[in-house]
């Protein structure tokens, strides 16, 4: 233990080097080649690229022959023969059996490369499901953010999953709506260049809302090439997207705009009228050092009308249909604009760091009524959701190699801040929109975090061991503009959380791990300052043990047993403007994922999640947490690049779970499948795609609320359900300049 200590504050001191060789791997247009695998034949010694395509070998010297592959490129053989070496891939097709399955924390990303590689997005709900076990649904028209589940979680819409784009973050904390909010319709599906996904508590570099898991997405910073598309459906759809190359192929800078613009009525009776227009625009170089520089800034606006969850009995009665609304006022608007700068600056051949700062401006207006006339028998219970934030804060990060005897280390510093701040934060019960009847609550919240964390990777040979710590400060402040007396409420809280991750690769091709460690999430403002900061961080252990497995060259396996554990929390309900307890809870499962290529042409894919959830205090048969996924399974078939055409068709089911906590309304299962098919010839391509090819009725959210209609004389309390879409046609042009 003395040791371990003297290695993390001394390491700097105490490094030697010897016959090593540094470079950098590009593609053909120069941008950097992320987690290329570099293996000495001569002396058997291997490196990977870092974010910035740079590595370094030790045991090389001019005349080694390096060997170097990477997913979606042509192997090649490099002689050494100087000390900079700069190594060129081509493009190729994709290869399952060149994947080397790498020992790092975040090795399960090769799954996500796979997926977005061989079944592209197209649009940003499909986004998410490029995570397996992650399961989506929309219940409030299609500008609202979905509703999220993951291992056993109803995440309400990012409560306990980080998101971030270019390491912005998208949760909201303190929501108008919900603790996390995470609305990730700003980004479109054509500039995602990779997804880092992680599921658990185990990663330093991620704090809040990191307990099920995290999802960082990265836009490209390049396009090689200009286009437009035009997409027309069924049911008044109509989606536009452009992307400009602005400077052409240089090798050293690239900037590009990108538009996305649609418009929709759905399946529902009443139309939704839904609009939204995106627009992205980046600047990226690499200057005389390797140094990387973005800035991106965009601006995203939504607008829509909401049928709602509407009541089963209405639908068992014949007095709506499926797709009819009992409230159909309801909807919103929402928009919002990011700028965010980047910086990747190496500082020798083993140390560099990176550096992102951020701005945010986000406007969200939501009208809902679930409750119909329960509260209120004579207007209606409709509310008004809204508020207007400011977000900014920055990211940082020290990444430094070195060698310790004969023990390869990795040390990683990180530091950052994230501020929110909101002004009439509010939740109104309104009458058709236009009415105010009652403010519930109006307030301004400030809130802010400051963070920092020390991750470090040893490598014994095949074994790498992952300590790591991680602390957080919050500063909680609310001012509630309903109260006779001006008066700032006040709360402040630390947070740490350690981890220790345990990697053992036999070889390229299989790989065991152990990993632990704590999370959080943390509670609305309005929680901590009237719970006089008591409980506002619940914490998450968690552990999983799995394995990540090459049995054949075209045949990756990844399996894990996982077992979650949160705190006790108080969660303020923001469709409700009251706290409610939720216990501890315990959650464990059983993860299963194969990904196998058939030629060079077709790829399989399938996932199956198993959880076990419940709540610890509460009776047997009284502990089931509501709408927490029991079993889940994603799966299908595609092709590439076969005599010009791509496509494929995919499958999710979700089975039957409870939706009260004793089991006894049911939120109905689905098991739908969706069909696409593209053809390319020269710069053109055409496409049609089919969602729920086979026409299953099906519930893409539910809940078990206790409502009443206007005629009834007592409430009901059933299944309320958004339905899902009906076989949902459209086809698609793209031209390629």
């Amino acid at each position: 233990m003395k040791n371990f200590f003297i290695i993390l504050i001394t390491f700097g001191g105490l490094t030697t080097y010897a016959q090593i060789q540094k470079g950098i791997v590009v593609d053909s247009d120069g941008n950097p080649v992320e987690n290329a695998y570099i293996n000495n034949i001569s002396s058997e010694s291997h490196a990977h690229t870092n974010e910035s395509g740079m590595f370094s070998i030790d045991k090389t010297v001019a005349g080694n022959v390096l060997k170097v592959n990477s997913l979606g490129f042509k192997k090649m053989n490099y002689t050494v023969s100087g000390s900079e070496l700069r190594i060129v891939l081509d493009d190729d097709v994709f290869r399952l059996n060149e994947i080397v399955i790498q020992a790092k924390l975040s090795a399960m990303n090769v799954i996500s490369k796979i997926d977005l590689q061989t079944t592209p997005v197209n649009s940003s709900q499909e986004i998410l499901r490029k995570v397996p076990g992650l399961f989506i649904g929309q219940h409030a028209g299609g500008g609202k953010a979905e509703q999220l589940f993951l291992r056993g979680f109803d995440i309400d819409h990012g409560t306990d999953i980080a998101i971030s784009v270019d390491g912005m973050p998208v949760n909201m904390v303190s929501h108008a709506h919900g603790q996390g909010y995470a609305d990730l319709h700003f980004v479109i599906p054509e500039t995602v260049e990779k997804i880092d996904f992680g599921k658990g508590t185990y990663f330093a570099n991620k704090g809040d809302f990191a307990t099920a898991g995290y999802v960082a997405f990265q836009t490209k910073d390049k396009i090689e090439k200009s286009s437009i598309g035009l997409e027309v459906g069924q049911f008044n759809t109509l989606r536009t997207v452009g992307l400009f190359n602005l400077l052409g192929n240089q090798k050293t800078q690239s900037a590009y705009i990108a538009t996305e613009y649609i418009l929709t009525d759905g399946p529902f009776d009443s139309p939704q009228n839904f609009n939204r227009i995106n627009l992205l625009g980046k600047y990226s170089a690499i200057l005389a050092d390797n140094s990387k520089f973005s800035v991106l800034a965009s601006r995203f606006s939504s607008r829509w009308n909401a049928s709602g969850q509407i009541p089963q009995r209405l639908v068992d009665n014949g007095t709506i249909s499926r797709f009819g609304s009992v409230d159909d006022t309801e909807g919103g608007s929402t928009s919002r604009t990011n700028v965010n700068a980047s910086l990747s600056k190496p500082i020798d051949e083993n140390t560099f760091v990176k550096a992102n700062a951020f701005y945010s401006k986000y406007d969200f207006e939501l009208y809902s009524n679930f409750t119909f006339f329960l509260e209120d028998p004579i207007n209606g219970d409709q509310i008004r959701q809204k508020e207007n934030r400011t977000i900014y804060g920055i990211n940082a990060e020290l990444n430094k190699k070195m060698k310790l005897n004969d023990v390869n280390v990795l040390m990683q510093y990180g530091i950052g801040f994230r501020a929110d701040a909101t002004k009439d934060t509010e939740l109104s019960h309104t009458l058709n929109r236009r009415t105010t009847l009652q403010q519930i609550k109006l307030g301004d919240i400030d809130e802010s975090n400051l963070f920092s964390y020390v991750n470090s990777e040893f490598s014994f040979g095949k074994l790498m061991i992952n300590p790591a710590v991680r602390v957080d400060y919050f500063k909680f402040n609310y001012q509630d503009k309903l109260a006779t007396d001006y008066k700032t409420q006040s709360e402040s809280k630390v947070k740490i959380s350690p981890k220790l991750n345990f990697i053992y690769s036999q070889n390229n091709n299989l790989q065991f791990y152990i990993k632990s460690g704590m999370g959080f999430h943390s509670n609305d403002t309005r929680v901590v300052v009237q719970n006089s900061g008591k409980q506002i961080l619940p914490t998450a252990i968690g552990t999983d043990i799995g394995t990540i497995w090459k049995p054949f060259p075209k045949l990756i396996v990844n399996s894990a047993l996982w077992y979650l554990y949160l705190e006790q929390e108080f969660v303020y309900v923001g469709d409700a403007g009251i706290i409610e307890p939720s216990g501890k809870s315990k959650r464990m499962g059983f993860d299963l994922g194969l990904r196998y290529q058939l030629n060079d042409w077709f790829y399989l894919d399938t996932d199956a999640n198993y959880t076990y959830a419940r709540s610890i205090d509460e009776l047997k048969g009284q502990n089931y947490i509501p709408l927490a996924p029991d079993f889940t399974s994603t799966g299908g078939l595609s092709f590439q690049n076969l005599k010009g055409f791509s496509g494929g068709i995919h499958y999710r089911y979700l089975k039957s779970r409870p939706a009260n906590e004793d089991n006894s309304i049911v939120a109905k299962g689905y098991f739908v499948s969706d069909f696409n098919i593209n053809y390319k010839y020269k710069n053109i391509s055409f496409g049609i795609a089919v969602d729920n090819l086979f026409d299953t009725k099906w519930n893409e959210t539910q809940f078990a609320t206790e409502s009443r209609l206007k005629n009834e004389l007592t409430s009901v309390e059933e299944i309320h359900f958004t339905p899902g879409t009906p076989f949902f046609m459209k086809g698609k042009i793209t031209y390629t300049f």
